[in-house]
């Protein structure tokens, strides 16, 4: 049952998505197994026939060559056929199911519900993504098939050695299904703790060494660059370990498929010259018999390294779960009356077990062309409602209308590339002189024509080559190449000295003409630029104030100056 609830929802997933090419491939892996058993059996008898039937010129004249040879001929070229189609088809589905699996995922945890707790802990988010998902690709190809491929062949041995005997096929079956199914189980649950050691260690090397690399600054100035190493290290060892421990199984393992083969091909041959003394078969007959069994283990030892990998793949199964697996539809947008653009209603949202809420019964509306600040002190939720504007968290309760969005966050996301390409991110295909332009407007018109290779300027990581203020005036040029009609910036203006600042907000007041505009700010001179305060404390609203009003200019003297 437990293996159920871990791998049901994989299984759902791997029948509505390849049902056909799963069963394809499982066939065609049956068929090249039995086609090598077959083709050495029928070859051991062939040999064995022809040269008894040499022994005399009466039944050699007789014998019939052609049959059999066509039989073998035919065989090595169904079994190259086959094992070609069974890797095609096999891997094919195996793959693309994973891909649609991968995206599931992916959508899933850039879903509002999620994606906030996923990016406390980007690394096991890429995990997931990554080594999760590919360990799941042992459960079709290392236990599915060769599982489905071992029953198959366990009924052709019945049939070939039941001809023979009855007692005899019932026999050997029986041994080959507990042998060849026995050994894999007990693989499976001697590995289950090593297979999730190894797991939970290499989740713990990657986590820390990207923690080492990204943060080397920071762990050096503060002198734990050693001991973070350390703990690094010492995952490394965990890791190996674990990889020791499986390889001592899977090679206990291969010892015993080899001591269970010997078993059954010294029965086999026991049973073999017992039948042919007491005149039940002939000499070619107990020749294919005993060749066959040489073969017949084969498909069982295709259990081993999925039997040994099974704690991993179950471990991964239950870590993507079935509410990764069927991610939820995104909620319907829903869009404001027409000559409104935001319209909130007893808006509250939580996150996690917070006793307190970041917004508790928010409600407000703003017409197409308003402008808004959002003003209160840290914590007061300003940044929540952008998120919630943007489509970014959900709300837990209330009514939420709003248009289309873009979001300028106060973390600037610059990559290691141009320029252009890094303004192209917003609006893919904007010509260069649409660019200068908006770069322009946000004050790096002179830095541009300063730069040899202008918009082909290379940025380092993380938008290394740029000041932060050049870096958040270039975030600016991304939001103006976006044709949403509703802006949410979050202190816009930040990191930029006061002069360029106001000149920068100035253009960017000319832009604002066309777009509802809502700025979380704590500075005056982009307060200045509302028509509207919402000030907002511990989540709640605490005054709306229109320009015009005393108390409007009032509390924008409040604010933080230049």
């Amino acid at each position: 049952m437990r293996l159920w609830n871990a791998f049901g929802p994989i299984i759902s997933l791997f029948l509505k998505e390849r049902r056909g090419m799963l069963l394809a491939g499982a066939l065609l892996a049956a068929a090249t197994v039995l086609a090598g058993i077959a083709l050495l059996g029928v070859s051991g008898w062939f040999i064995t026939a022809t040269a008894i039937a040499g022994a005399s010129a009466a039944t050699a004249l007789v014998f019939d060559v052609f049959a059999p040879a066509a039989a073998i001929r035919f065989l090595s070229l169904a079994r190259t056929a086959s094992r070609y189609g069974e890797r095609l088809t096999t891997h094919e589905a195996t793959l693309s199911v994973l891909a649609g699996l991968r995206e599931q995922l992916f959508r899933k945890s850039s879903q509002p519900s999620t994606t906030n707790s996923l990016s406390l802990q980007p690394s096991r988010t890429l995990f997931r993504l990554t080594a999760d998902i590919d360990a799941l690709d042992s459960f079709y190809l290392r236990i599915l098939v060769p599982a489905a491929v071992a029953l198959g062949t366990a009924i052709v041995v019945l049939v070939v050695f039941g001809t023979m005997h009855l007692l005899f096929g019932l026999t050997v079956t029986a041994w080959l299904l507990v042998a060849g199914f026995g050994i894999p189980i007990l693989a499976a649950r001697w590995s289950a703790q090593p297979a999730r050691r190894r797991a939970h260690g290499l989740e713990a090397l990657r986590s820390r060494t990207i923690d080492v690399v990204a943060g080397q600054t920071d762990l050096a100035m503060a002198g734990q660059l050693r001991a973070y190493r350390q703990t690094a290290l010492a995952a490394d060892t965990r890791l190996a370990t674990a990889d020791d421990a499986l390889n001592i199984i899977e090679s206990k393992v291969i010892a015993g498929f080899g001591i269970a083969s010997a078993i059954l091909l010294g029965a086999v041959l026991y049973g073999a010259v017992h039948l042919v003394e007491g005149g039940d078969i002939k000499v070619p007959i107990a020749v294919l018999g005993i060749l066959v069994s040489l073969a017949a283990l084969e498909p069982f030892a295709g259990l081993r390294r999925g039997a040994v990998e099974l704690g991993r793949t179950v471990l991964a199964a239950r870590r993507l779960g079935p509410g990764l697996v069927s991610a939820s539809p995104p909620l319907p947008f829903q869009a404001p009356t027409e000559d409104m653009a935001i319209e909130l209603k007893n808006v509250s949202i939580r996150f996690g077990a917070s006793p307190l809420p970041s917004l508790q019964d928010v409600s407000f509306v703003l017409e197409h062309g308003e402008r808004l600040a959002i003003t209160g002190a840290s914590g007061a939720g300003k940044t929540t409602l952008l998120a919630l504007l943007a489509g970014e968290v959900e709300a837990e309760s209330g009514d939420v209308k709003y248009l289309p969005a873009t979001l300028l966050t106060q973390r600037t996301e610059l990559f290691q590339d141009s320029l252009r390409d890094n303004l192209l991110l917003a609006a893919p295909g904007t010509n260069d002189d649409r660019l200068l332009e908006v770069l322009a407007i946000a004050g790096l018109a002179e830095f541009i024509e300063a730069s040899p290779d202008g918009l082909n300027t290379r940025l380092g990581e993380g938008g290394i080559g740029l000041s932060g203020g050049q870096a958040r005036r270039l975030a600016l040029a991304r939001l103006l190449l976006r044709n949403a009609p509703l802006w949410l910036l979050d202190e816009p203006s930040e990191g930029i000295d006061g002069e360029t600042a106001r000149d920068v907000l100035k253009r960017l007041a000319d832009q604002m003409a066309q777009h509802t505009v809502i700025i979380a700010t704590h500075i005056r001179r982009e307060a200045e630029l509302a028509d509207r305060l919402l000030v907002l404390e511990r989540g709640h609203v605490k005054a709306s104030l229109h320009r015009g009003q005393p108390e409007y200019h009032a509390f924008l003297e409040s604010l933080r100056p230049d």
